[in-house]
């Protein structure tokens, strides 16, 4: 069974939503909380990206002995205000519960409404553990690939896996 935690953060371009497993009392905030266990960053960039994504970071995981956070930047338009994405909030819930029982470790999913991902990602993604981004393989520059280098620029350690 998971729970949901809400908190906002410094930034008002950003509103988080977090599914944790329930494991006893609900946390009030994990605004500057800091894990005790080392998270292997998974980043969702689409629905065939992540699954293959959330396989490598399994084997990551099992490696360290880590968990995975699932990392949700939901863009939201700027005609729109900011706690109303066009997607309901509830029906992405549901979706990535599902994808976080699939995984056989323990998995976190942090939904973030924004209005940059790639901005919002440099600042939530955390500075140490890896972070796992799956793209397809094209000669030229995909969408995850700019992405995962401008992560590592930002300082990031990326783990690009290559989908057939």
């Amino acid at each position: 069974m998971l729970q949901l935690v809400e908190a906002r953060y410094q930034s008002p371009l950003v509103f988080e939503r977090t599914l944790r497993p329930a494991t006893g009392l609900p946390e009030p905030s994990l605004a500057g909380d800091v894990d005790e266990k080392l998270n292997v960053q998974v980043v969702y960039t689409s629905e065939a990206s992540v699954l293959a994504a959330m396989r490598e970071a399994c084997v990551l995981a099992g490696n360290l002995r880590a968990r995975i956070a699932l990392i949700v930047p939901q863009v939201v338009p700027y005609p729109l205000p900011l706690e109303s994405p066009p997607i309901l909030i509830d029906f992405s819930e549901r979706r990535l519960r599902q994808l976080a029982s699939l995984s056989p470790v323990e998995t976190l999913v942090r939904i973030y409404l924004c209005r940059d991902a790639s901005e919002t990602l440099k600042k939530v993604l955390l500075p140490g553990p890896p972070v796992v981004i799956c793209g397809r393989r094209r000669w030229w520059p995909t969408r995850e690939r700019k992405l995962a280098h401008k992560l590592r620029k930002a300082g990031h350690e990326v783990v690009f896996k290559e989908m057939p």
